[in-house]
């Protein structure tokens, strides 16, 4: 299966990435090692003022890109990369929003196709397209026949206040995708039979993706308090039980690798809740399991796998 962000970015993919969420930086540059396993160059991380960022949909993110600059440079010089100029970009959950959009019928036209689907982008997104800087792909049709597309969208406005503080370092963004999508890559990547779920939580919630023959099947961004994350895993996992078990069962495909990423939900705890709710006995996922070596426990797969994941595109 081709990789569903191939139409997503640029042609050329940098070995090199950032990472961005609301008190954190990182800086990854990734090389390929023996046998598909990947590992560190180069990294780094920096903590950030609590209110530099605040990732958002549709209000600014970057209170005083000055600052943000000036913390990107020194983050650089600590991980060697100041020279570095091409970069790929994880951006903080909220900031963009992805949707997985299902036709209901076989559109006749072209015209027709193209309406149906802005329809569908400016009713999930709650924006007019014109505001938007929107990636579309065309995804396997589901088990009915009908067809998908992946859309992912940003503000326009926001995703010149993150090219802008790289701009003034004389940096290129070429690559800028969700947090989620750059997350999402170890569970896609090292050839594992069986669908993949990450949990990626943050302060605003939770993201759930389940990936199914390296394709997203299932995107769930869900804006919660933290004691309320369990409760909303317990019911996608139901959902995905319920409406997407059947058909992964008929194809071999049940879940098979759980990937947890973030403060607000613990691993084991999310492990606990899959096992139950899905008679599964999994555990969840380490750098090393998915093909990630880590030089130093110094380092959080945690806080460089969005970044990380963008870079091992390098050689995809």
């Amino acid at each position: 299966m081709p990789n569903p962000l191939a139409k997503l970015i640029n042609p050329w993919y940098p070995a090199t990435a950032i990472g961005f969420k609301k008190g954190l930086a990182s800086m990854v540059q990734l090389e390929r090692g023996r046998g598909g396993m990947s590992s560190l160059r180069r990294a780094a991380t920096v903590a950030l003022p609590a209110t530099l960022i605040q990732p958002s949909f549709n209000e600014p993110n970057i209170l005083n890109p000055a600052e943000l600059t000036a913390a990107l440079r020194d983050l650089a010089a600590s991980a060697g990369l100041l020279q570095q100029r091409r970069w790929s970009v994880a951006l903080p959950e909220g900031a963009s929003r992805s949707l997985i959009l299902t036709l209901e019928s076989q559109p006749v036209s072209n015209a027709e196709l193209e309406e149906v689907l802005t329809w569908k982008m400016e009713r999930g997104f709650g924006s007019s397209l014109e505001e938007l800087s929107i990636s579309r792909e065309r995804l396997p049709a589901d088990p009915q026949g009908r067809d998908r597309y992946l859309v992912v969208a940003t503000r326009t406005a926001v995703l010149d206040e993150y090219e802008g503080a790289m701009h003034s370092l004389g940096w290129r963004a070429g690559l800028i995708l969700p947090r989620h999508m750059g997350e999402g890559q170890w569970l896609t990547i090292n050839g594992a039979k069986g669908d993949g779920l990450l949990l990626s939580s943050s302060e605003k919630g939770l993201t759930a993706v389940v990936f199914r023959d390296k394709q997203p099947l299932i995107i769930r961004t869900i804006d919660c308090e933290p004691h309320e994350c369990e409760d909303e895993l317990y019911r996608l996992l139901l959902f995905y039980r319920d409406r997407r078990g059947g058909e992964a069962e008929q194809a071999g495909q049940m879940l098979s690798r759980v990937l947890v990423l973030g403060e607000m939900l613990g691993k084991d705890r999310a492990c606990e809740i899959v096992n139950e709710t899905l008679g599964a006995n999994l555990c969840a996922l380490g750098a090393a399991d998915v093909g990630l070596q880590l030089a130093t426990r110094e380092l959080s797969f945690d806080a460089i796998a969005a970044p990380a994941g963008l870079a091992t595109l390098a050689w995809q």
